[in-house]
């Protein structure tokens, strides 16, 4: 009976070895899961981080761009009128140029540095309150030089007297002129008979009614629909949209068409702009635009039409 008891312990001593190492693999199994669910864990802390600080960059980019923008728009004014009154415009050009090389380097994100930036903007704003104080001073310098002359019609009363007249002449055949001209002008300038918002969720179902949840708000369709006007010129136009959000600043990115126009004399921002042919048809224009994943602001905004120098109709949105 010895050797059948001595198998059957040996038997048992073969199952606790099993057993032990089993239980030793799964130790070391759940280890190797927990280390790597560490590792997972590590590492998506690191993306979200990352992702955090590319669009806190790109916010701070698009602020810049838009500062920018405003700063051009500025500086192409000066220019005009330091021109128009006779002075040195050597200094604006270039800092127009360098503007423009600044404007530039914002393509690239991952380099952009906010002070450097911030530097730059107040180095412009310096240049333009100082060509501001130029400005006031060459019209003075223009206005004695006005005088001047005044003086010398005066006299010369005698020459001048019969010479008014005839001017004055001409002066009232010019006025009736442009008068006449800026009435047809007036006439025949477009307007919007109707101008709608409606929202686009990324599935791309649209949505009326003017008002609409953040969530439910991708895209926005503007539509213009253009009112018929036999005295204008059936030819290729532009269209300028400007959306402005609730505190009054326009809505821009070069990146997805927008860019300046003039208005009044004076460069503007617009947020879309686009080519159309007037047919007189009471035609409607279409505008799909969107702001590349970033959501809109709360609250209610405006949109200005603008076409051939006009100011042509306006609409407004909300997200609530």
């Amino acid at each position: 009976m010895e050797p059948r008891a001595q198998t059957k312990n040996t038997s048992r001593s073969y199952l606790l070895v099993a057993l032990i190492i089993l239980a030793a693999l799964n130790v070391l199994l759940f280890y190797f899961w927990y280390q790597e669910r560490q590792d997972n864990k590590i590492k998506d802390a690191t993306l979200k981080t990352r992702d955090a600080t590319i669009a806190a960059k790109t916010e701070e980019v698009l602020a810049a761009r838009t500062r920018l923008d405003s700063i051009s728009a500025q500086l192409d004014t000066r220019i005009a009128e330091i021109r128009q009154l006779g002075g040195n415009i050597n200094s604006l050009t270039k800092a127009k140029q360098q503007l423009e090389a600044d404007m530039r380097e914002l393509r690239n994100v991952s380099s952009f540095d906010s002070r450097k930036y911030d530097r730059k903007i107040q180095s412009y704003q310096t240049l333009l309150a100082q060509k501001d104080e130029e400005i006031t001073r060459l019209k003075a310098e223009n206005g004695v030089l006005a005088q001047q002359n005044q003086t010398l019609m005066q006299e010369n009363s005698g020459l001048k007297a019969e010479r008014q007249t005839l001017s004055d002449s001409v002066v009232a055949v010019s006025n009736r002129n442009q008068e006449l001209n800026e009435k047809v002008t007036i006439a025949a300038a477009l307007h919007a008979e109707r101008v709608t918002v409606s929202a686009i969720n990324a599935r791309g179902k649209e949505r009326d009614g003017g008002s609409y949840k953040a969530r439910q708000l991708d895209k926005i369709k503007i539509s213009v629909r253009i009112a018929p006007n036999g005295l204008a010129k059936q030819d290729e136009k532009d269209l300028y949209v400007r959306v402005l959000d609730p505190s009054g600043a326009v809505i821009s990115d070069r990146a997805t068409g927008s860019g300046d126009f003039t208005y009044n004399g004076q460069g503007m921002i617009y947020t879309a702009m686009q080519r159309f042919v007037f047919d007189n048809s009471r035609q409607q224009v279409d505008f799909i635009y969107g702001r590349g994943g970033r959501p809109f602001s709360e609250g209610r905004h405006t949109v200005e039409v603008y076409c051939e120098g006009f100011r042509i109709g306006d609409g407004e949105f909300t997200v609530k």
